[in-house]
C-alpha cells in the first residue's frame, strides 16, 4: 500500500465525521473538488462544516477569488495547502504563486540535536525511533539520548529501539537528572561527529511549571555542550486529544519555543482537521503525520497531499520523501 492509500485510509474517521456535518447542508465532502459547488455560498458552508474554521475559510475564499482561476479544485487546493503553512510562509508563497517546489515544507533539521517534547502518553519514544529510523535510512549518523529518567523502562526502551535500529543511545540511571543525559549526549554527538542527535524528554503536564521549568533547563545544557543546539524543539501531540491538544501545544510554545510538531494517531480520531488551528496559532509548520504503528505510518507532512486525503481526491503515488 503506498503512502497516500495509508494516509487516505488513516483520515477516514475525520472524513466520515466531515460528512456527517455536512449532511443538513445538503454537502459532500467530496463535492468540494469536484466543481459541483455553485457558487462560493456553497464553498463557505462545506468548509464550515469541515470544521475548518471561521478565519481560515475567509481566507481561503478571497484567495479563491482573487487566484483568477477557473478551476476551482485548484484554487481551492493551493488555497488550502495555504491555511497549513504558518503566516510568514504563506505571505511568502503568495508572492511566490504557489510553485510546487514551495509548497514542500523541509524536514531537514537545521542545526545537530532535535528535543522532543510532550505531555505523557503521546509516543514520544516510539516517535523518536521512528524518526531515527527515516533520518538513518537517508544516510544520517543519528544518536538517541534517553532523558526520559522518570518514566520506569523508558531509557531501556530507548535502548532496545537503539540496538534494534543500529543507533547508539546515550543512557542514565533510572531517577536520574535529565539534563546532564542531554548535557552527555550532546557533548557524545559533538565529540564524535555524528550528524542528528535526538533527545527524549519525559512525558510531561503542561500545566505543572516546575516540569515546564525543567525542560527548559534541558535545553540550556545542551547549549551550554553544543552551543546554539538545540536548534529543534518538537513537541509531539496525539491527534486524539483536539483541541485539548492545541491547548498543550499552545503552553509547550510559550515556555519553551517550538520549532516544529509531529502530529500522531490520526488514524484514531475523527478530529483530523485539528492540524490546521495549530499552524495557525502557533506560527510553526508541522514536521511528521503519523496514521498507524507500523514503522513506515510516520512520514513527512505535505499539506497538498493532506488535503487530497482528506478530501478523497485521487492522486498518482509517490514516494512522500
Amino acid at each position: 500500500m503506498s503512502w497516500f492509500d495509508r494516509l487516505r485510509q488513516g483520515l477516514s474517521k475525520t472524513r466520515q465525521q466531515l460528512n456527517e456535518m455536512a449532511g443538513p447542508l445538503g454537502v459532500d465532502v467530496k463535492d468540494v473538488f469536484t466543481n459541483r459547488l455553485e457558487t462560493l455560498e456553497d464553498l463557505e458552508y462545506a468548509l464550515i462544516a469541515a470544521d475548518v474554521g471561521s478565519a481560515a475559510t475567509a481566507e481561503i475564499l478571497e484567495d479563491v477569488k482573487n487566484s483568477g482561476k477557473k478551476d476551482l479544485q485548484e484554487a481551492l487546493m493551493e488555497a488550502m495547502t495555504l491555511q497549513l503553512e504558518p503566516d510568514a510562509r504563506r505571505a511568502q508563497l503568495r508572492k511566490l504563486g504557489f510553485t510546487p517546489d514551495a509548497r514542500r515544507a523541509t524536514v531537514e533539521p537545521r542545526g545537530s540535536v532535535i528535543m522532543m517534547i510532550g505531555v505523557n502518553g503521546v509516543g514520544k519514544t516510539t516517535t523518536i525511533a521512528k524518526l531515527g529510523r527515516y533520518y538513518a535510512s537517508r544516510g544520517k549518523r543519528v544518536m538517541f539520548a534517553a532523558g526520559d529518567t522518570f518514566r520506569a523502562a523508558a531509557g531501556a526502551q530507548l535502548g532496545v529501539w537503539g540496538e534494534r535500529l543500529g543507533i547508539p543511545v546515550v543512557q542514565g540511571a533510572d531517577g536520574g537528572d535529565p539534563a546532564a543525559v542531554a548535557f552527555d549526549g550532546a557533548s557524545a554527538r559533538k565529540s564524535r561527529g555524528f550528524d542528528l542527535l535526538m533527545v527524549d524528554t519525559a512525558g510531561r503536564l503542561h500545566t505543572k511549571h516546575n516540569l515546564m521549568e525543567e525542560l527548559k533547563k534541558v535545553k540550556r545544557v545542551i547549549d551550554k555542550a553544543d552551543p546554539g543546539e538545540p536548534a529543534e524543539v518538537w513537541l509531539v501531540l496525539d491527534a486524539v486529544t483536539g483541541q485539548n491538544g492545541l491547548a498543550q501545544a499552545k503552553k509547550f510554545h510559550e515556555t519553551i519555543g517550538l520549532t516544529g510538531v509531529v502530529v500522531t494517531k490520526l488514524d484514531g480520531t475523527a478530529k483530523g482537521g485539528i492540524v490546521v488551528p495549530i499552524v495557525r496559532e502557533l506560527g510553526v509548520p508541522i514536521k511528521f503525520i503519523g496514521v498507524g504503528e507500523g514503522p513506515d505510518d510516520l512520514q513527512p507532512f505535505d499539506a497538498r497531499e493532506f488535503i487530497k486525503a482528506l478530501f478523497d481526491v485521487e492522486v498518482p503515488e509517490h514516494d512522500p520523501s
